[in-house]
């Protein structure tokens, strides 16, 4: 399938890049990592649509879990700094 003079797989590719790139005009990290991880997932697909590219596999995939890692690991500081701070104003 063919729209405006490129193929599916190419309109993904460049979505994708314009994701990634979107995702660095963000002030804040968490948005940051968030639409940067959406780039890398349609940049996965991309590389799987070009007949299993494996560098673009495995290079946004380990960008996916680097970013899961650090999203899931600001969660867990705010929750324990929320705790702490519940039990330092009780006492």
């Amino acid at each position: 399938m063919e729209n405006l003079g490129i193929s599916t797989t190419e309109f993904i590719g460049y979505f994708a890049s314009l994701l990634v790139l979107g995702s660095f005009l963000m002030k804040n990290i968490k948005k940051l990592r968030m639409l940067n991880t959406m780039g890398c997932t349609l940049f996965v697909a991309y590389g799987v649509l070009l007949d299993f590219s494996w560098p673009i596999i495995i290079t946004n995939t380990a960008i996916i879990i680097i970013n899961i890692y650090y999203l899931t690991k600001k969660d867990i500081e705010c929750v324990a700094e929320e705790k702490e701070n519940e039990t330092s104003t009780v006492d």
